[in-house]
């Protein structure tokens, strides 16, 4: 069969291209057409589009930026009809690829599958509409999904999160392996480990790493050790370091997890991701005027965290300190508990064993392309 996928940012690119293999083991005839990046692209198939000339995010970058983006949406159209595919698998990336939706539905009358749910339960839940019209069959990674779809009448399929998938395949291969050497080829001490994950976009770095630094700082028994962000270089943290030496590993925030007594992490997947490598964390956000934003968070958003880890648990397993929260000294002092409070940091891996319980086994690349080439072949 032949399908379309549409990924506008380098997560989705990830998740679409284990998809795609997956795919490829249950369709041998399978064609793949896509918008998306290097990882499709190493799959197989055409690209059309690289997510690169995509990603705009925030007002301003897309209004700079409208001609292109209606641009990119004019080849997507023109890419899709003249291909003609047996289904549109739309992965996250909800301003594009409902548009993209509607189009095909309405125009096309073509089926439109959607692997990796846009997060409407935070905000902007009238979208449902949209997803009522132009949406066949959606495969949501967070358990909580299907509940919170299901009281808005629109059925859904949880296959499993891709996360549990990557750690589990890591674990795997390290099990495997020769004898551990990433401390040994990263030039890093027998000080335990303090983990940084300040982010992978700039302006996240920017505003959350110092901090993370002055409060590592305070913890001189532990080597803080950041994880640098895809796309960067070494010299773009250099600013932002000031006097303090940490050590920056790029590619292997999965092996610098593994050997973490904790974590200080802003908030998105790598809250998951260091959960599932059971190391105690710090969720910690910088925003500025963070009154307003804890304000508007408490008032106009539906959801009561900002973590996967405690969306999933359905209660604060980790503490998230954003807006009003964030500051130096209520960071160090989390940060205290759970390095030197035994029965605290228990407390917490605990919770994060829940969450591992209600995430499920691996496979979710593989549950969603059964469950996508079942329903074409119905």
């Amino acid at each position: 069969m032949k399908y379309f996928l549409i990924a506008g940012e380098a997560s989705g690119d990830l998740h679409a291209s284990n998809l795609m293999a997956a795919l490829k083991e249950v369709d041998k005839e399978a064609d793949f057409r896509f918008f998306g990046g290097d990882l499709m692209q190493a799959v197989g198939g055409t690209l059309v589009k690289h997510y690169r000339e995509m990603a705009f995010m925030g007002f301003i970058p897309v209004l700079l930026n409208l001609r292109t983006i209606l641009k990119n949406m004019k080849t997507c159209r023109e890419a899709i009809r003249s291909y003609r595919p047996d289904v549109v698998i739309l992965i996250d990336y909800p301003g594009f690829n409902l548009k993209m939706a509607r189009f095909v539905k309405t125009e096309l009358h073509l089926p439109v599958y959607y692997y990796i749910s846009p997060k409407i339960w935070a905000w902007k839940q009238y979208r449902i509409k949209d997803f009522r019209r132009y949406v066949d069959r959606m495969f949501c990674i967070l358990p909580f999904e299907k509940e919170f779809f299901n009281r808005l009448d629109y059925a859904v399929d949880y296959v499993g999160n891709p996360s549990v998938d990557s750690v589990a395949q890591f674990q795997a291969q390290q099990a495997a392996s020769q004898p551990d050497t990433f401390l040994k080829d990263e030039g890093l001490g027998e000080k335990p480990i303090l983990a940084l994950l300040a982010g992978s976009r700039r302006q996240e770095i920017k505003d959350n790493l110092p901090t993370m630094l002055e409060v590592a700082a305070s913890f001189p028994d532990f080597q803080p050790v950041i994880a640098g962000a895809p796309g960067l270089e070494t010299e773009y943290y250099r600013p932002y370091i000031g006097n303090h030496t940490p050590k920056i590993v790029f590619g292997r925030t999965y092996p610098l997890l593994q050997h973490s007594r904790a974590a200080l992490v802003t908030s998105g997947t790598a809250t998951l991701e260091t959960s599932l490598f059971r190391v105690p964390q710090v969720v910690c956000y910088y925003t500025p005027v963070g009154r307003l934003v804890s304000f508007v968070f408490h008032h106009f958003f539906h959801i009561p965290y900002i973590s996967l880890v405690n969306l999933i648990g359905g209660r604060e397993i980790v503490q998230e300190l954003f807006g009003a929260r964030f500051s130096k000294r209520q960071i160090q002092d989390e940060l205290g508990r759970i390095l030197h409070d035994a029965a605290y940091r228990k407390q917490m891996l605990d919770g994060y064993d829940e969450i591992i319980r209600l995430l499920g086994k691996p496979g979710a690349s593989r549950r969603a392309a059964e469950l996508i080439y079942l329903s074409l072949n119905h």
